[in-house]
């Protein structure tokens, strides 16, 4: 006699074939249903773009309070609190560029699924729930397994966002009208870093009021940060579900996934803008990650001052917007990007000046002067090589060409960080110094002119790797582009007129306009020196 179980076994199995099929089709069809939620459309109305301009700026204002709340100088004190190193510190920075090779197969899966929205939509909801985890770390881990748990959760939130980029990068790329980059998304990076400097404001002071009422759990005040940060990050992405999108050009070209991938390299002009990308993210990103680690470290600064440096940075970044949005549709990108690199590559010099060998009385006028100035140029470097990777890239191949020049840069970005932290090893108790002293009857003077320590090593290193990505802008071409000789004059002519407008201290206006002023002075007699060594 045959057992129970094997008399009921068909019936079972024929039950489980029926609800697997059942099961299949309702996860097929609601995929599908999901899918179809977001329409594309040949063409969009004014309405409909107008109405997907508010949204972008709405879900930009979402996103960056998202990044003040779990990046930056938070995320910094965050990990030295865990008990990061400096090598520690350098792989989370480099983490978000290195996490962009996901944008490899990202443009397979854009070109595949052809619902740039959906796409941007659902990878942003995975790689923003990641923060749920890191602000549980003071609660459920000890601080070394803490550290493993943010790497990996940072990693996972920066891969899902890569594949979040590459699909956005393109949707805008079709969305907003051309004849606007520039302005638009000046006014959309205006407001964004307006709300951060209230943010970050607010955050420090959150911040150092639960250190001194709650010391024993200082932990669990950067806890609600990043949850907070979660929030923020679903916000957004209710304000991407609700933008429309255009239905993506078919591109021309009929070359496998491989081939599509060598074209940006071939077009020649495009290829020099990828060099000037690389050689650029691996100066910028060899420094600015520890900027705050020298400053709590080095310095022995508080974070309440680091934080209002930032804000004073980003205030002069928020005003120099508009201006560089103007330049940007007026002239070129290219032409705002000769003006605000240089003036960048040299804040970051600057930085070597602000010890001698120790903390002195210039060390706060120093940073507050690099602070303004680096705010004024990055906000001209951010605007103009966005708009002009948007620019130089053929409708139809938006999303390889993004995809490739963001691919470059993030491999560049992400090693030069990893560089530093083992720098800052390497020169831990290294120095170079250079002191000029004239000895006398009535006594010695004793000058020192150069010091570099640590950090100072790779801050110069990075202003010399910047100044050849300058070197290598000149060969990009752009529609529009103007001597740099005449942006400059246009800048100081913005500046004066913006904070005239702001303040009548002539002083201040003075601090803001003399470091661009002479700058022109340097670059104008360089220019005289070399016709006189033509003729």
């Amino acid at each position: 006699m045959q057992s129970e179980s094997i008399i009921w076994q068909p019936y079972f199995d024929k039950k489980f074939d029926k609800r697997g099929v059942f099961i299949y089709i309702i996860i097929k069809y609601k995929i599908r249903e999901i899918l179809l939620n977001f329409k594309t459309k040949d063409t969009l109305a004014n309405e409909e773009i107008e109405k997907g301009l508010r949204s972008i700026i709405n879900d930009g204002l979402s996103t960056q309070a998202m990044v003040t709340f779990t990046s930056g100088a938070f995320l910094v004190a965050f990990a030295l609190k865990l008990g990061a190193s400096n090598v520690l510190i350098g792989i989370l920075a480099a983490i978000p560029f290195l996490a962009q090779l996901i944008q490899l197969p990202s443009i397979l899966l854009v070109e595949k699924i052809r619902n740039r929205r959906a796409i941007s939509v659902y990878s942003s909801i995975v790689s923003r729930s990641f923060f749920i985890l890191i602000a549980l770390i003071p609660f459920l881990f000890s601080l070394k397994l803490g550290l493993k748990i943010m790497v990996f959760s940072l990693a996972l939130h920066s891969v899902f966002g890569g594949i979040s980029n590459a699909s956005w990068n393109s949707w805008m790329r079709d969305l907003i009208p051309e004849n606007v980059l520039g302005s638009y998304f000046s006014k959309r990076m205006r407001l964004t870093t307006a709300f951060s400097i209230v943010l970050s404001i607010a955050l420090a002071l959150f911040l150092d009021f639960w250190k001194k009422g709650f010391p024993e759990v200082e932990l669990y005040g950067y806890s609600m940060l990043f949850f907070a940060g979660f929030l923020a990050g679903m916000v957004g992405v209710i304000f991407l579900s609700i933008t429309p999108e255009p239905r993506m050009v078919i591109s021309k070209n009929d070359k496998s996934f491989l081939g599509s991938l060598l074209i940006p390299f071939k077009d020649f002009n495009f290829k020099n803008l990828l060099i000037f990308s690389v050689t650029w993210s691996f100066a910028v990103n060899l420094a600015a990650p520890f900027f705050t680690v020298y400053m709590l470290k080095r310095l022995n600064l508080g974070l309440s001052l680091i934080i209002g440096l930032t804000v004073l940075s980003q205030t002069t970044h928020m005003m120099s917007l508009k201006i560089w949005g103007k330049f940007s549709d007026r002239f070129s990108n290219k032409s705002v990007l000769g003006v605000s690199c240089p003036l960048f590559i040299f804040s970051i010099l600057g930085w070597t000046f602000t010890t001698m060998p120790e903390r002195y009385f210039l060390t706060l006028p120093l940073l507050i002067f690099i602070h303004i100035i680096m705010g004024v140029a990055m906000a001209g470097v951010n605007l103009a090589s966005m708009n002009i990777g948007l620019k130089l890239a053929p409708k139809g191949e938006a999303t390889t060409y993004l995809a490739v020049g963001n691919i470059v840069k993030s491999i560049a970005a992400g090693i030069s960080p990893i560089l530093g932290g083992k720098f800052a090893d390497f020169f831990l108790n290294k120095e170079l110094s250079w002191t000029l002293i004239w000895k006398g009857p009535g006594g010695a003077l004793v000058l020192p002119t150069l010091n570099f320590q640590q950090w100072d090593f790779f801050f110069f290193f990075a202003f010399i790797v910047g100044l050849y990505s300058i070197h290598k802008l000149a060969a990009v071409r752009e529609v529009g582009e103007v001597e740099e000789k005449i942006v400059f004059q246009g800048l100081i002519s913005e500046v004066r007129r913006e904070v005239r407008s702001l303040s009548s201290v002539g002083g201040i206006r003075l601090m803001v306009a003399l470091p661009i002023e002479a700058m022109v002075r340097v670059k104008n007699g360089r220019k005289r020196k070399t016709l006189k060594g033509k003729s």
